[in-house]
């Protein structure tokens, strides 16, 4: 179980007349982080600097910075730090800088970037990626308002659903709470619902936003 961001998020400010654009991005292995990155180079070719941290695994053993040619330790380092703090995995955060013409010193630059980091995540859907279970309930016409309504109760709103003979909706549940989950939805229905489940993997679980 660990904690990333969902899909890509971006955030800006102006320090001392230099523009800061944080760019936030839910990746999977180096591969996807080297393509994030390169992206957002192409969108600021112009950019006086493109510096980035990121955690490739779920792990925290795949990491990376780069301070781009600002002073060492003051660009890539602090983003990094940003993440490790909030216990990010499987994320990249490029802090793209626009110079305006005053220099902040080392620890305004630190400052700089890893506030710029923050920002960026702050705009971020975080989500618990868990163990999950598929499961796929199967119920009569009538019980169709009352499923959806234990659904949308529970905050499951995204799932799937089809009509043939029966009702089917698809949702992913937690692992840890399937049982409960299930039991709750046979006592709602009385027993008239059959519920299977599918393989377990690893499903993003949104916690905040």
């Amino acid at each position: 179980m660990y904690l990333s961001v969902f899909g890509e998020n971006t955030a800006e400010q102006i320090i001392e007349r230099s523009r800061f654009i944080a760019y936030v991005s839910h990746i999977e292995g180096e591969e996807e982080a080297k393509a994030f990155l390169a992206r957002v180079r192409a969108e600021h070719p112009l950019a006086t600097h493109v510096c980035y941290g990121y955690i490739a695994d779920g792990l925290g053993n795949e990491q990376r910075f780069s301070d781009a040619g600002e002073p060492q330790g003051t660009a890539g380092m602090p983003i990094l730090g940003v993440l490790k703090a909030q216990g990010l995995f499987q994320t990249a955060v490029a802090v793209v800088r626009y110079f305006g013409g005053i220099k902040l010193g080392a620890g305004g630059l630190t400052r700089a970037y890893s506030s710029s980091a923050a920002l960026g995540i702050s705009a971020a859907k975080i989500c618990e990626h868990d163990v999950c279970v598929p499961l796929r309930i199967k119920v009569g016409y009538p019980s169709v308002n009352a499923i959806m309504q234990f659904l949308e109760r529970e905050g499951y709103s995204d799932y799937g659903k089809s009509f043939g003979e029966e009702a089917e909706f698809e949702v992913a549940v937690r692992e840890k709470d399937c049982t409960a989950f299930c039991d709750s939805i046979r006592d709602r229905l009385n027993g008239r619902v059959v519920i299977s489940e599918g393989e377990r993997y690893i499903h993003p679980f949104q916690i905040n936003k």
